[in-house]
């Protein structure tokens, strides 16, 4: 299989779907890798690196798209590459249909199937593709609140661990999944006073027993998130439905009752959002004022931290990469079931409940598009 993979275009977006050590595996799998020149370039790894193990540097991503039969990817297509998706192709990449209904339309009249990374999920309901750019962006979702309680940076000019016989911020993580429990944990070892909300107790049972009361976690319900908002200096909303749009937990209401220069971060902006007030930024742009409320809400967080992100994701995506490669989607499914969650589009089809649910469009059971049910 011709294994294609293009340069990032999303804005701010450094990443790279592959680094050489993927080149290294899929070529000797037999596979022919093609990488569009400087693609690695965000994320410091530089073309002759991925020459050195097997692949070839090829101009411009219409050589990509047109020679590949997968393509990898890191974001979303963007409007410029769906069409140049053509019959037939594999598209592995991070997708988040749910939150943009106009390229789910666009990729159903390509005849491709598409594979969501952040989709794919076990027996267990772990989402091994989702679970590295979780880690990543829970941590960096701390880091870029403490940076925007600053003063001039528009917050409300508090140290999130406080200093002696000062308090320490309120930090409040909604969501105790891979991003909110990394947020909490990177958010306590700044000595914020950090409580965590989830509607799953055995996520909180387990923070408990981990971290000893030095985070504080609460059953999550609407009396009290409300309370527990409006008393936050910092709000991390890490809410997740896999595949579908992210439920609005924190009313426009809310955050006009929230302490003036507080900061919001919506790491579920991928998937819509999880603040009624959230609208997608950018890193160049990553902030706006609601309410006298800071809301940060990049779509792609871990973008920011490019070779970081782009190490940890292959990591995870490699052995479907290859499973993928050598067996076809079919094939691939019986080595790796939960890839069956992960296949959100086959030709003209929408395969994932949640996802179609969203868009409101009809669903087709994946087994059955792909013609193995």
């Amino acid at each position: 299989m011709i294994v294609g993979v293009p340069k990032e275009i999303k804005t701010s977006e450094f990443r790279v779907a592959i680094t050489p050590v993927g080149v290294r595996e899929l070529v000797a799998h037999g596979h022919t890798v093609i990488i569009e020149q400087d693609a690695g370039e965000g994320s410091t790894i530089h073309d002759e690196e991925f020459v050195e193990q097997g692949a070839e540097i090829v101009p411009d991503a219409e050589t990509v798209f047109e020679r590949a039969d997968m393509i990898l990817k890191v974001k979303e297509p963007q409007a410029s590459e769906v069409p140049l998706l053509r019959p037939g192709q594999i598209l592995f990449t991070y997708l988040h249909l749910a939150a943009y209904p106009e390229l789910a339309h666009g990729l159903l009249e390509r005849d491709i199937t598409a594979v969501a990374y952040e989709t794919v999920e076990t027996e267990t309901r772990r989402l091994p593709l989702l679970a590295p750019m979780s880690e990543v962006a829970g941590r960096m979702a701390v880091q870029v609140g403490a940076y925007f309680l600053e003063k001039a940076a528009g917050g409300r000019g508090i140290l999130l661990g406080g200093v002696a016989g000062v308090r320490p911020a309120k930090v409040v993580v909604i969501g105790a999944g891979t991003a909110g429990t990394n947020a909490a944990v990177i958010a306590m070892g700044m000595q914020a006073d950090v409580t965590v909300l989830d509607t799953d107790l055995d996520k909180l049972r387990q923070l408990e027993a981990l971290y000893q009361g030095r985070i504080t976690t609460l059953a999550s319900n609407r009396l009290t998130l409300e309370e527990v908002v409006l008393q936050a200096d910092l709000v991390v909303g890490s809410v997740l439905v896999p595949g579908a749009s992210a439920p609005k937990l924190v009313t426009a209401d809310m955050v006009r009752a929230m302490r003036r220069g507080a900061v919001l971060v919506d790491i579920a902006i991928d998937q819509g959002g999880c603040f009624e007030t959230s609208h997608e930024t950018t890193h160049e742009d990553p902030v706006y004022l609601v309410h006298d409320v800071v809301h940060y809400a990049v779509g792609n967080i871990p973008g920011a931290v490019p070779h970081t992100s782009t190490y940890a994701l292959t990591n995870a995506t490699l052995p479907y990469a290859v499973a993928i490669a050598d067996r076809g989607v079919v094939g691939a499914l019986e080595r790796h079931p939960e890839l069956v969650l992960g296949v959100n589009i086959v030709g003209d089809r929408l395969t994932h409940r949640a996802v179609a649910e969203s868009l409101g469009m009809e669903y087709t059971d994946p087994l059955v598009a792909l013609g193995v049910a």
